[in-house]
């Protein structure tokens, strides 16, 4: 029995000048058991001008969100720089390559979704999502945009209910945090 506790599900979506960061609060044990739903995956950094959010193994995630912070800090908040030097070295260090988890991270003007793989990815659309019930989020989400005149926290907190209706690694304990 893998005994990794891992996040799940989390979406950003870009509108109007707002960007919401949207994360659930169930931690899952293997593939059957709930730990925690009320735990937090989404929060502020860098005197509250970045929101990250994260899905995967909850200590990789938060060991990640550390050196991102660390990064903001080096590089004067510059999200797109701190984000490409923390994907830089999480593909470079042994230690940091073995970790397994996705970060979305935002700022009043970029949305980006950082991996493991190196990869750093502003989306076109303005919309990302990660975790196990990624895709669901990423279609509702998607479609909600395209075709409602939701507000960016609206779209991301029914994405989110929507994956949470279909996903079993997906509660529908939320954190909302807007930039």
């Amino acid at each position: 029995m893998e005994s990794m506790f891992r996040g799940t599900t989390i979406c950003a979506v870009k509108k109007d000048g707002k960007t919401v960061v949207c994360g659930d609060g169930q931690v899952t044990m293997s593939q059957s058991v709930i730990f925690k739903n009320n735990a937090v995956k989404v929060r502020r950094l860098y005197n509250d001008k970045v929101v990250i959010g994260f899905a995967g193994s909850v200590a990789d995630a938060f060991s990640l969100s550390e050196r991102f912070e660390q990064m903001l800090n080096k590089y004067a908040g510059n999200l797109m720089k701190s984000a490409v030097e923390l994907a830089s070295l999480w593909r470079m260090d042994k230690a940091l390559r073995k970790l397994e988890a996705m970060m979305i991270v935002a700022d009043k003007n970029q949305l980006l979704m950082v991996s493991g793989m190196g990869d750093v990815i502003e989306p076109d659309d303005e919309i990302c999502a990660i975790g196990s019930g990624g895709n669901y989020a990423l279609a509702a989400a998607k479609a909600l945009k395209q075709n409602t005149d939701l507000s960016a926290r609206e779209i991301a907190e029914k994405a989110l209910t929507i994956a949470g209706d279909i996903c079993v690694f997906t509660n529908h304990h939320l954190t909302i945090e807007e930039v």
